[in-house]
C-alpha cells in the first residue's frame, strides 16, 4: 500500500523538509532472475546509511523521499523494487515475492559496502522493513516506520472487504462498479482476473479504479484521486494485487510472531491517528511490549507520506536520531 507521494510545503521550521539534493551515485544492479534494479545514493557518502523502502508494492521511489534526511549527515539509499519505477522488467511479477525483495535489500547492502543500516519505510515499506529486519537482525541499526501494514488477512479485509467502505460508501461503490455483482465477495480476486488478463487495454482500465480507491482514502482530507499516467497505474495495481492475492507471501501473523528477533533494535513508529488505509491498531499491536519501540500517534493525519504532520514528524525523528548520535 501507499502510492508515490507528491511534494508538500507550508511546514513550520521545526520539522521542515530538507533541501532537495541530487544523487552522487546512480546504478543499475542485476539481482538475478532477469531483474535489474534502479539504485541511487544521495547525501554524505561517508554518512550514516539509511535504506529507504517505498510503498505499494509497486509504488517506486521518488526524489521527494530524499528530503527527510539531513544530506550532510545521512547516506541515503533509494531503490525501485522489482517490476516498478525504473527497475526492469517493468510490471513483471515473475520471481517477485517478499523473499526476493528481502534478498534484493541484502544484495544492495553488500554491494554498497554497508555493514548496518537504518531502515526507513512506510505502509508496504514498513512491512518489508520488518520482514528484512527479522531475516537479518544483525544488519539493522534502527527502524523508522510509518503507517504500519503487516500483511495479515484482517488488514486486507479491512481495506478490500468492506471495512473502510463503512466510512466511504460512495468511493466503495465506485470501486465495486466495474466488477459484476456475483464476484464482489472477493474484490482482490475479481480485480486479479482482470489485471492479469493478458489484454493490456483491459488491465489498464481496471488499474485506474484500483488506484483511485487507495488514493482517495490516503489523505485525511479527500480532495480527489489525483493524476496517474496509465502505465504507472497498471504497474502499481498489478504488483499490489499480485502481493495481496498471495497474502504478501507471508505466513499469517508471521511478522508479529517473529518480532522477538528484532526487539533489540530501536524503532520509532509514526502513525496517523485517522489512517483509513492502515488503521492505527496494527501499529499499536506491533509496538506493544517492544520496549525499544516508540509509537507516535500523529493527530489530524491520515496515511500518506505527504500528510503535513506525518512528514514533519518523520523529519523530526530523523533529525532526532542525528542529534542523539552526535551527542552520545
Amino acid at each position: 500500500m501507499d502510492r508515490l507521494a507528491g511534494q508538500i510545503g507550508g511546514m513550520s521550521s521545526h520539522g521542515r523538509l530538507h533541501a532537495m539534493v541530487e544523487p552522487f551515485d546512480r546504478r543499475v544492479l542485476d539481482v538475478g532472475d532477469g531483474h535489474q534494479l534502479h539504485v541511487e545514493q544521495s547525501g554524505n557518502p561517508d554518512g550514516v546509511p539509511v535504506i529507504v523502502l517505498h510503498g505499494g508494492p509497486g509504488g517506486g521511489c521518488s526524489p521527494y523521499m530524499r528530503r527527510f534526511f539531513d544530506p550532510s549527515y545521512y547516506r541515503v539509499v533509494l531503490f525501485d523494487q522489482r517490476g516498478c519505477g525504473r527497475s526492469q522488467p517493468h510490471a513483471s511479477v515473475e520471481a517477485n515475492t517478499t523473499r526476493h525483495l528481502i534478498a534484493d535489500i541484502e544484495i544492495i547492502r553488500s554491494t554498497l559496502g554497508i555493514e548496518r543500516a537504518t531502515l526507513f519505510g512506510g505502509s508496504w515499506g514498513a512491512t518489508l522493513a520488518v520482514a528484512y529486519a527479522e531475516a537479518h537482525p544483525d544488519r539493522v541499526g534502527a527502524m523508522v516506520l510509518r503507517g504500519v501494514f503487516l500483511g495479515r488477512r484482517s488488514e486486507l479485509n479491512w481495506f478490500y472487504g468492506g471495512g473502510a467502505a463503512r466510512f466511504f460508501p460512495d468511493r466503495w461503490a465506485e470501486f465495486q462498479a466495474p466488477i459484476p455483482e456475483a464476484e464482489r465477495g472477493d474484490m482482490i480476486a475479481a480485480y486479479h482476473r482482470r489485471l492479469f488478463s493478458g489484454d493490456r487495454g483491459q488491465e489498464t482500465r481496471f488499474a485506474m479504479p484500483w488506484l483511485v480507491w487507495e488514493n482517495t482514502l490516503a489523505g485525511l482530507e479527500i480532495i480527489g484521486a489525483g493524476h496517474a499516467p496509465p502505465d504507472y497505474a497498471r504497474t502499481f495495481a498489478r504488483l499490489e494485487n499480485h502481493y495481496f492475492a498471495n497474502g504478501c507471501f507471508l505466513e499469517e501473523g508471521q511478522l508479529l510472531h517473529n518480532r522477538h528477533r528484532i526487539e533489540h533494535i530501536p524503532a520509532v513508529i509514526v502513525q496517523g491517528r485517522y489512517d483509513m488505509v492502515c488503521p492505527p491498531s496494527t501499529a499499536w499491536e506491533l509496538a506493544k511490549g517492544w520496549d525499544k519501540a516508540e509509537l507516535r500517534l500523529v493527530p489530524a493525519s491520515g496515511h500518506a507520506l505527504s500528510e503535513p504532520r506525518i512528514a514533519a514528524e518523520l523529519v523530526r525523528v530523523m533529525d532526532g536520531l542525528r542529534d542523539g548520535t552526535r551527542q552520545s
